[in-house]
């Protein structure tokens, strides 16, 4: 006999192969029917639990116990996802490595189905991560715990989860460390050792705070003569690479004097505006800038005027510069794209010889007042 319930669940018992019973509610549910078990012989018992299942029906609070997606089908949609989103390439192989380890260790682990990646999962992934080389650093466990996360996320807003098997997953804050900041001078020097084409880009980069990335993605459509800008914004690249600056930071950059001249006069072999010197493969010089190489032919000048540093390095100069020279943070976040004050904090540097010319300058027009031992407290 069932219990007496609303027509939106009802329960009723069922004999068990062993002979005992077993009571079951019934329900609708988004137009179909659902049987979920109420674990328990007792009608009184059942009764109850049925009553709260009629409850969270009509609060919009039921969990369909569907079987989880299979990790392969989560990673495989959301990396489908990223995808039609433009992510860019080098991003999404970068999440394509990380989803290869998770699927191998779920393997390795007879861990099939999304739910079983938990935070026992992770504290094992992270540990032979930290036995295997490259994956020391702090940076990098907490860049690819996060990507693990955001896969977590899209499963659960898709319906392919009903609950979060991490959450409550604690993500360490990244140990932010002062970068290399090279002065007006030192920039100069390494300008004045660098040949064609190497200067051209280190000149850009130097003036713009470009990323690397986005003066290797630079064309000529987006150098405005008439308006003395450079854009910065999303393209196609060929028809399997689709470009996107990094956060997509759309923005557009004054030109320096020393950049516009430059790129008055440069040639123009291809779209892109540098390019890397002719080669077999590219005869006509139209083939774009390699990263590799401008980083190989700057460690050599930074070797020889024995300095450190990177590519980066241009772009923290210049923000820093920029901030020292007293140009306004609100001028400086259009130019370099970020919109986080703490993230731009970090590219401030100030030099010994400028603070020391402060302290010299405020000492100048301050009374400095003397304190002998009887009358200190």
């Amino acid at each position: 006999m069932n219990p007496e319930l609303t027509t939106n669940a009802s329960a009723r018992s069922s004999r068990s192969s062993a002979g005992g019973s077993r009571w079951i509610a019934t329900s609708q549910h988004e137009n179909k029917q659902k049987r979920k078990s109420l674990k328990t012989a007792s009608k009184k018992e059942a009764r109850r639990r049925a009553l709260l299942l009629e409850a969270e029906i009509i609060k919009g609070k039921f969990r369909d116990d569907a079987k989880p997606a299979a990790i392969d089908a989560a990673i495989k949609a959301y990396q489908k996802k990223l995808e039609i989103d433009k992510w860019a390439e080098k991003t999404r192989n970068k999440y394509a490595r990380v989803f290869e380890r998770v699927t191998d260790l779920a393997r390795r682990l007879r861990r099939r189905t999304l739910v079983e990646i938990d935070l026992v999962f992770l504290d094992r992934y992270r540990e032979e991560r930290v036995q295997q080389d490259g994956a020391s650093s702090n940076s990098t466990l907490i860049d690819e715990v996060v990507i693990i996360k955001q896969l977590m996320n899209f499963a659960l807003s898709r319906g392919m989860i009903h609950a979060n098997p991490v959450k409550g997953l604690r993500i360490s804050k990244r140990k932010r460390r002062p970068q290399p900041c090279w002065s007006t001078e030192e920039v100069e020097r390494i300008l004045a050792r660098a040949g064609e084409p190497h200067v051209w880009e280190y000149t850009i980069l130097a003036d713009t705070g470009f990323r690397i990335g986005e003066l290797r993605h630079l064309t000529w459509d987006d150098v405005d003569f008439q308006n003395n800008l450079l854009h910065v914004r999303e393209k196609r690249v060929s028809d399997r690479e689709y470009w996107k600056p990094k956060d997509g930071d759309q923005r557009s950059i004054p030109m320096s004097p020393r950049v516009r001249a430059l790129l008055k006069r440069l040639p123009r072999h291809s779209t892109w505006v540098v390019t890397a010197p002719k080669s077999p493969k590219y005869p006509k010089g139209d083939a774009r800038i390699s990263l590799d190489r401008a980083l190989r032919v700057l460690k050599r000048i930074l070797r020889r005027l024995r300095l450190a540093g990177h590519l980066h390095t241009f772009r923290h100069s210049l923000i820093s510069r920029a901030l020292l020279n007293g140009v306004p943070e609100a001028v400086v976040r259009e130019w370099d794209g970020h919109v986080d004050s703490n993230i731009l904090k970090l590219y401030t540097h100030i030099a010994s010889s400028a603070s020391q010319q402060a302290m010299q300058k405020l000492s100048a027009v301050e009374s400095v007042p003397t304190f002998s031992k009887d009358k200190e407290q």
